[in-house]
Order: structure tokens, then C-alpha cells, then sequence
């Protein structure tokens, strides 16, 4: 069940020029990064959990390496719970890509180290959210309010 987020166009998304082409202060990690359409979905969900959701901005985790098998790989967002257990695991695609079969199968590559019961895939366009309950997955209509809020 695709979701609509309601991205706004008042975050504060500060996006400079330089001679590598466009790049934005990102503000988990509090450096300057290059622009691309991906990055732009991710600092859209990251603004949109934050701002709007109000998930708290310390337990949102971007970019970390896992190892899968004997493959290094990096996950787009992680939100962790009070508790600090991975709680939604985010996917993102720049807006041309598709979300398929192929995304969902990244993300469950991700999901085998880190468990999370909420699974999120987007690229800013199409936005799909299923909570794990009992080996179930169950399409939601919006995505969760953050627990013990």
C-alpha cells in the first residue's frame, strides 16, 4: 500500500555550491555532502521524521556499515527506539528509480543484521511502510508515531 508523505518546502535544508557541484550541511552528520537525487530523498525523510513525526533527531542513524556474508555494505537510515534497537529501517532510491522487488530485497539484506520491525522504502515519489508482527508483513497507511512518545 503506497503512502503519500507530505514533504514541505520550509526545511531548513541549507545547500551551497562548490567546485564539486552542489552539496548540503547535513545536520546528523554535520558536514557538508555532495547533492544527489538520493541524498535529496534521504534529507527529505530525515527532515520529515524529525520535523513533523518529531522522531527524535539522536536516535536517527545514517549511512552505517554491516556486514553481510563477507560483503561490506551501508544502510540509508536507521531509527532506533528508546532502548536503542534498530525500530525502522529506511531505503531510499533517488526519484527515477523504481521501488520493486530489487529495493525491497536491498533492504531485507539489511534487515538480516539489524531486525527492525518497521521497514520503509522511498525515492520521494513512492513510499511504502509494513510493520513485522509474527513473520507477518502488514502494509501500513501512514507511517508509525515514534514509541514511548
Amino acid at each position: 500500500m503506497r503512502i503519500h508523505l507530505p514533504f514541505r518546502n520550509d526545511y531548513d535544508i541549507t545547500v551551497r555550491a562548490s567546485d564539486k557541484g552542489q552539496e548540503y550541511w547535513d545536520i546528523l552528520r554535520r558536514r557538508w555532502l555532495l547533492l544527489t537525487p538520493e541524498e535529496w530523498v534521504r534529507q527529505l525523510l530525515i527532515h520529515y521524521f524529525i520535523e513533523d513525526l518529531k522522531y527524535p533527531k539522536g536516535r536517527i542513524s545514517i549511512e552505517k556499515e554491516i556486514i553481510y556474508g563477507s560483503l561490506s555494505k551501508r544502510y540509508d537510515i536507521v531509527v532506533y527506539d528508546e532502548s536503542l534497537n534498530p525500530w525502522l529501517l529506511v531505503e531510499c532510491k533517488s526519484p527515477e528509480v523504481p521501488i520493486n522487488e530489487k529495493v525491497l530485497h536491498q533492504l531485507l539484506i539489511y534487515h538480516q543484521q539489524l531486525q527492525a520491525p518497521f521497514w520503509l522504502l522511498s525515492n520521494g515519489n513512492d513510499t511504502y511502510c509494513v510493520q513485522l508482527e509474527k513473520g507477518e508483513m502488514i502494509a501500513l497507511k501512514q507511517l508509525p508515531s515514534y514509541p514511548n512518545l
